[in-house]
């Protein structure tokens, strides 16, 4: 076959393979469609949503968001969430905030940028 793995789709189709969804009976009324994130690259994966831990400062209102960058390369992406975000950051793998300090929350979302294969965790405060 001719083509890349990243114009093939194989990550999301090995996810998609691998943590199925799961169909979930409702009632018949009509819901909106919604998704908490979005990511503007395919190029990068979120791979972790969680309630931040002890290097959050033990934030109930807070969550961290684990991204990676995939296919080798050097991307700019878009990270939207309907979530109200009131307070974004990068932080290290131990949840406690990064000497770059806090992110723009724009119109877009939060602007991130990757380089090959490299990890971001972001810590969101929502407002309660």
């Amino acid at each position: 076959d001719a083509g890349s793995f990243q114009e093939a789709g194989v990550i999301q189709r090995a996810y998609n393979l691998n943590f199925p969804l799961h169909a979930v009976p409702a009632s018949s009324t009509q819901c909106p469609a919604w998704s908490a994130f979005s990511v503007s690259s395919p190029a990068v994966v979120l791979e972790t949503v969680k309630q931040a831990g002890a290097g959050a400062e033990d934030r109930p209102e807070a969550m961290v968001v684990r991204l990676y960058e995939a296919y080798g390369s050097t991307v700019t992406a878009w990270l939207q969430t309907s979530l109200p975000v009131k307070e974004a950051m990068l932080c290290d793998l131990l949840e406690r905030p990064t000497a770059q300090g806090r992110l723009l929350l724009e119109q877009q979302g939060l602007r991130l940028s990757f380089t090959p294969f490299c990890v971001l965790s972001v810590l969101l405060v929502l407002s309660q």
